[in-house]
């Protein structure tokens, strides 16, 4: 047997198993801008971000909804399977170990039969000679990577839509009250015209105009309990509330609108390294890693497999008999197997591959676009919708005046109620207008966090696809260093 043959076959295959088919992934160029530093936006990307608005209530709903979301728990479940299916890809790269044992009798008519006995363990292995397999690794750990980060996009669109609907129930609850003090003046001007109009101090007219404007409060009114209903039961969905607690119920207040803290402004650029982080963007990176390492996987078809199988046991017509030395048996053995003719299917997968490898950088690079959107268009609502809430605050304080002084006019009998109706109907709207701008502030820092991807630690250094690449890139740096 020419061993020095053999040893330099086994040496070319351990060379070639080295190999990896198909472009090594790079990220690509985003052309992003010079922005401002990431530290100077970290008020807004702390895990639990929503604590800068120092409501105890809101922290504890976050929290139950965190625990308790069905979205989450799927999002969690999927992160689950993606996991699996790493283990799945890895144990393809590994040998598989079987074992099997049979014992049985064959005779004919005449009586004659003979026992056969067999306990055996095989060994299968396939050579990765073109890194298809670890090609189908690195996708599976890529995707999982995708998955986590897809959880962390539902975890964040879920804290940041509680927060949401939080501060929308306060509004409405601001509104209601509004709405209940000027039904109660409304109700009084009824009072006071009913009796003017049987004494004769007042025409029917008059009457009939403070009545219509008490009736259009009190629809008012009503429109606004429904809204907090509506808005009360949209919470519950978000906590995970079972249906009989839906029905029962109760959600917690806490700080009065006015008092919920609102964090100073924030600076006019945009931490372009932050935008990147995004869950939503690193999600789309981890499908692009994918789809970049299938094409590698797919190019490896082209070339030939070789699987190697291995086992030993024993073989015996006596069952007593089946153990000893002399009833052993080996076998080794090896495949080629190389394509010939699929009729054009492996070049097919080839170009499918490739071009979902397009599609992904279409999603990955559109992804970013709509970071830097949502970032510019959250961090223009963080300014002008202060600017909004101090002109409505201006209002507000001059319709009040005015209705003070509109009233002493009117009970003076210097005007008519006309005049009288006209201002309370600015003062309401005035009033009502104010609550909706505070809730427009808030939700703007509530859109500002979730659009810099709110939940991710600056500290952190390099996110999880930034390690992914660094560590592709320092295996082949090291392969690169073996082979001279």
């Amino acid at each position: 047997m020419n061993y020095k043959r053999i040893g330099a076959a086994l040496a070319s295959a351990l060379l070639l198993a080295g190999c990896l088919m198909g472009p090594n992934y790079k990220q690509p160029d985003l052309d992003l801008p010079t922005g401002e530093a990431a530290d100077n936006f970290s008020i807004f990307t702390n895990a639990k971000w929503w604590e800068v608005f120092e409501d105890t209530t809101l922290n504890e709903l976050e929290d139950t909804a965190l625990a308790y979301n069905k979205d989450l728990q799927a999002a969690v479940a999927r992160v689950d399977e993606a996991r699996a299916a790493v283990g799945i890809a890895t144990a393809d790269q590994l040998p598989s170990l079987s074992a099997a044992g049979q014992s049985g009798r064959a005779g004919n008519k005449l009586g004659s039969g003979e026992s056969q006995s067999t306990a055996n363990v095989s060994v299968s292995f396939e050579l990765d000679l073109w890194g298809k397999y670890r090609r189908l690794s690195e996708a599976a750990r890529a995707k999982l990577l995708a998955s986590e980060a897809s959880r962390d996009t539902v975890r964040l669109t879920l804290t940041a839509d509680v927060a949401k609907n939080y501060f929308a129930l306060r509004t409405l609850d601001e509104q209601l009250l509004i709405a209940q003090r000027t039904l109660k003046a409304r109700q009084e001007n009824v009072r006071i015209y009913t009796s003017r109009y049987k004494n004769g101090y007042s025409t029917e007219v008059d009457l009939k105009r403070v009545e219509a404007n008490m009736a259009n409060v009190q629809a008012q009114e009503q429109q606004l309990r429904l809204k907090i209903a509506q808005t009360e039961t949209a919470l519950s969905v978000l906590l995970g509330k079972s249906p009989r607690e839906m029905v029962e119920n109760n959600t917690p207040r806490g700080k009065n609108l006015a008092d919920i803290t609102l964090i100073p402004n924030v600076p006019e650029g945009l931490p372009s390294d932050l935008l990147a982080r995004r869950p939503d963007v690193r999600a789309a990176e981890g499908n692009l890693i994918a789809a970049n390492a299938n094409i590698g996987a797919a190019r490896a078809s082209y070339f030939p497999s070789i699987p190697l199988t291995a086992s030993a046991g024993y073989a015996s017509g006596a069952l007593n008999n089946l153990f000893t030395g002399s009833a052993g048996v080996w076998a080794l053995g090896g495949q080629v197997l190389a394509p010939i003719f699929e009729g054009g299917k492996i070049r097919a997968q080839n170009k499918q591959a490739e071009a979902a490898y397009r599609e992904m950088l279409a999603t990955y690079e559109k992804t970013v676009q709509g970071a830097f959107k949502e970032a510019l268009d959250a961090l223009s609502a963080n300014r002008i919708n202060r600017d909004i809430f101090d002109s409505y605050k201006q209002q507000t304080e001059a319709m009040r005046r005015s209705y003070d002084l509109t009233k002493k006019q009117e009970d003076a009998g210097l005007i008519g109620v006309t005049d009288l109706l006209n201002v309370e109907e600015n003062l309401l709207s005035a009033e009502m207008n104010l609550a909706s701008a505070r809730n427009d502030e808030l939700s703007a820092v509530v859109n500002l966090s979730k659009a810099l991807g709110g939940g991710w630690n600056v500290k952190d250094g390099f996110g999880p696809y930034e390690n992914l690449v660094k560590k592709q890139q320092a295996e082949l740096a090291k392969q690169a260093q073996t082979e001279k």
